[in-house]
């Protein structure tokens, strides 16, 4: 059934749901709208994964797969963006609260870095719960409430990332 689909989107009876054009106009869309040279193919990916999951979900093809394909492309750039300037802003924040509360020393800042380092490695949903627990001093009940899952689920992210965490500090023999 999706394999039909995926035909009818195409028009032929290959397994890929773009074909080469539409690869290269996503590509070129993707970097033009910024997305650096190394993260065009897992854009191009995404548009495929989108292009599957609506088959998959049971709703028809778009019409001109190109021009979908194309918008689709835009929308990640601009999503690309939207993550490099946050990521950015969260750097600036760490930073400033770094210099506030050590003001000097090589030991802590050694320790700081390498925190850092440890956050870069974490999952998203992990990453996301220590920010907002020990960086920005949120209670667990409403960082439960901003990001709508249980206080267990948040309580068993920290706990999770935290441990990571620890286990990073002690390989990178930092602690």
């Amino acid at each position: 059934m999706l394999r039909g689909k995926l035909r009818r989107a195409r028009g032929d009876a290959g397994d890929d749901p773009l074909d080469a054009a539409q690869e290269r106009r996503v590509r070129a869309v993707l970097a033009l709208g910024g997305v650096p040279q190394a993260d065009l193919p897992d854009g191009v990916q995404q548009v495929r994964l989108r292009l599957l999951e609506r088959a998959a979900s049971g709703r028809e093809a778009p019409r001109d797969v190109s021009a979908w394909a194309a918008v689709v492309a835009s929308n990640l750039a601009m999503d690309w963006h939207r993550a490099k300037r946050r990521q950015e802003r969260i750097g600036e924040r760490l930073a400033a609260l770094r210099q506030a509360e050590h003001p000097s020393g090589e030991d802590t800042s050694l320790l700081s870095l390498a925190v850092a380092r440890g956050l870069d490695h974490l999952p998203d949903a992990q990453r996301q719960v220590v920010v907002l627990r020990f960086y920005a001093d949120l209670p667990v009940r409403d960082i439960a409430e901003q990001l709508g899952v249980p206080e267990g689920t948040v309580k068993s992210r920290l706990h999770t990332a935290v441990r990571a965490l620890r286990a990073r500090l002690h390989e990178d023999e930092v602690v």
